[in-house]
C-alpha cells in the first residue's frame, strides 16, 4: 500500500486513530498510576484500619485474663412454657413452690389475663435469682411445668472485669492506710485538716469498690432466670356465629352482582345477535 492509500485510509478512520492517542497520553499527564496491587489507602482504607483497631482495643478494655485459672463465669436462661387451660395458676404455684423450695428469690413477677370469656388466658412472666451451685436442678424442674416452647442459655466470662477491681480495690486500701499513718504522724493542725479530707474521699472510693466486688460475687454465686408461663388458648378463639343481618347483606350483594352483569352482558348479546342476522341475510 502507497503512502498515499494509507493516507486517505487514516482520514477515512481519523475517529479511532484520535481515541487511540487519547489512551496512550492521558496516563502519561494525569499523573496516577495503577496501584491496585498495594492496596488503596484511602477514606476506606483508614476507616478499616480504625475498625480493626477499635475492635482490639475493645477486647482489650474486656480483659480475658487467660492468665488466671479460677475462671469467673455468669450465668443466665430464658425459657417459656405453655400450660394447659385452666391450669395455669397451678403452673403458677408449683413455680413459686420450687423458688421457695431451694431458697432463691423472685425479683419480678408480672401476670395479665387477656381477652373476655371463654377466649381469656392468663400469660406470666417471672425473674427468678437462684444459687449458680442450683441452677441446673433449677431449670429442669421448671421445664417439667408445662410444655417447653423455647429456650435460652446465656454464660460469660468476667474474669479479667473482676480481678482489675480486686487489684484496684487493694491499691486504694494501701493507699488509705499510707494517709492515716501520715495523719497519725504530722503534728500541724492544717497538714491534719488536708489528710482528713484526703481520708474521707479516700475511704468513698474504697466502699466503692468493694460494692462493685460484692456485685460482682453476686453475679457469680447467683444465676438469673427468666420464665414465662402461658395458658394454652381456647380452640374456639376467632370463631363466632354469623348474624342474621349479615346473611341477608351478603344475600342482597351477591342479587345485586347478579343484576349488574346481566346488565352489563344484556348490550353485548343484542349486538351479537344484530350481527348474526345481518350476516345471515347477506348470505342469503
Amino acid at each position: 500500500m502507497t503512502f498515499k492509500n494509507q493516507w486517505n485510509t487514516l482520514k477515512e478512520n481519523w475517529i479511532i486513530a484520535l481515541i487511540v492517542l487519547l489512551v496512550l497520553l492521558v496516563p502519561m499527564f494525569s499523573g496516577t498510576t495503577g496501584s491496585f496491587s498495594k492496596g488503596f489507602a484511602g477514606p476506606s482504607g483508614l476507616m478499616m484500619e480504625s475498625a480493626m483497631v477499635a475492635r482490639d482495643s475493645m477486647v482489650y478494655n474486656e480483659g480475658f485474663a487467660s492468665e488466671i485459672e479460677e475462671r469467673k463465669i455468669t450465668k443466665s436462661g430464658s425459657i417459656s412454657s405453655e400450660v394447659e387451660r385452666g391450669e395455669f395458676k397451678e403452673g403458677e404455684l408449683k413455680l413459686k413452690s420450687l423458688i421457695s423450695s431451694t431458697d432463691s428469690f423472685l425479683i419480678n413477677e408480672n401476670v395479665n389475663r387477656y381477652g373476655e370469656g371463654r377466649d381469656s388466658y392468663y400469660y406470666g412472666t417471672y425473674q427468678i435469682k437462684v444459687e449458680t451451685i442450683k441452677y441446673d436442678l433449677m431449670l429442669k424442674a421448671i421445664k417439667e411445668i408445662g410444655e417447653v416452647q423455647s429456650f435460652n442459655e446465656n454464660s460469660k466470662d468476667i474474669t479479667g472485669s473482676y480481678y482489675d477491681i480486686k487489684t484496684e480495690l487493694n491499691a486504694e486500701k494501701e493507699k488509705l492506710a499510707r494517709f492515716e499513718q501520715m495523719y497519725d504522724e504530722v503534728k500541724d493542725i492544717s497538714d491534719k485538716i488536708e489528710l482528713s479530707e484526703k481520708i474521707f474521699d479516700q475511704e468513698r472510693r474504697v466502699k466503692y469498690l468493694e460494692e462493685a466486688m460484692s456485685n460482682k460475687d453476686l453475679q457469680v454465686e447467683y444465676s438469673t432466670i427468666y420464665v414465662t408461663l402461658k395458658e394454652e388458648q381456647s380452640g374456639y378463639v376467632g370463631m363466632a356465629v354469623v348474624k342474621f343481618s349479615e346473611l341477608v347483606r351478603n344475600i342482597v350483594n351477591s342479587f345485586n352482582n347478579i343484576l349488574s352483569l346481566l346488565f352489563w352482558a344484556v348490550p353485548w348479546v343484542i349486538l351479537v345477535l344484530l350481527g348474526w342476522f345481518i350476516v345471515k341475510k347477506v348470505r342469503k
